[in-house]
């Protein structure tokens, strides 16, 4: 493979790792209040967290180009303190967070929902803070649905496309992630072995995370079934 290709994976990389690490403790906190919460718009968070699902990924990539491009008001303001996400691997990173958010949320939400409640509640009653049941109880037993929620936002910010290429453009060396690299190679003449070679890593990069969540989520269960029993 050529330096441009090497130069899309890695980047892809990248951006898909910090994507999942940046949105995971938000991920985690919005997870927990739809699971355990019950106030006042909790059905219209719901609905927000997963309306990148459903919108298309273009109109995504469109209102973050409004909201945080160097011209928006927000945007220029963030570019006082030397944040930029326009045309930048960190919008792109953006993108991809935003993306695999709801997919990040409904692992996490699923396995903390698994969670004995009274287990909670005894810990509750032996004087432990709700913050100290919190790391001392949930957390540790939805760990793994926690993982397999970062695998999969992960996986979703390796394939993202429509947002990304909308708020960060296809700049090589700085916004070209794996998907706008096969299109910039499909796009030119005698690119199409390049591209095949990139949608043949993009599958198995997609097929390793895929497995890795589905390996999490049966451990999920696993000790669950376990902790039922006992």
């Amino acid at each position: 493979m050529g330096p441009e290709e090497w130069q899309a994976i890695a980047l892809s990389l990248k951006v898909a790792f910090w994507a999942a690490l940046a949105s995971l403790p938000f991920g985690i906190f919005i997870a927990y209040a739809l699971a355990r919460w019950d106030f006042p718009g909790r059905q219209l968070l719901n609905g927000l967290v997963h309306l990148p699902l459903v919108l298309p990924p273009v109109v995504t990539g469109y209102l973050l180009l409004m909201t945080l491009g160097t011209r928006a008001p927000l945007g220029a303001f963030l570019e006082n303190f030397g944040i930029v996400f326009s045309f930048r691997w960190t919008g792109a990173a953006l993108a991809a967070a935003i993306m695999g958010f709801p997919l990040m949320v409904r692992a996490i939400r699923l396995s903390i929902e698994a969670v004995d409640g009274r287990l909670e509640e005894a810990a509750s009653t032996l004087g432990a803070s709700p913050l100290r049941v919190f790391f001392r109880v949930t957390l540790p037993l939805s760990w793994p649905g926690i993982l397999a929620g970062a695998v999969l936002a992960f996986a979703k910010a390796l394939g993202e496309f429509g947002a990304t290429i909308t708020f960060v453009s296809n700049i090589p060396g700085q916004t070209r992630t794996l998907p706008s690299a096969i299109y910039a190679f499909l796009q030119v003449p005698g690119g199409e072995s390049a591209a095949l070679r990139l949608v043949l890593i993009s599958i198995a990069l997609a097929m390793a995370a895929l497995i890795l969540s589905e390996v999490l989520a049966r451990r999920v269960s696993k000790r669950l079934s376990e902790g039922g029993r006992s």
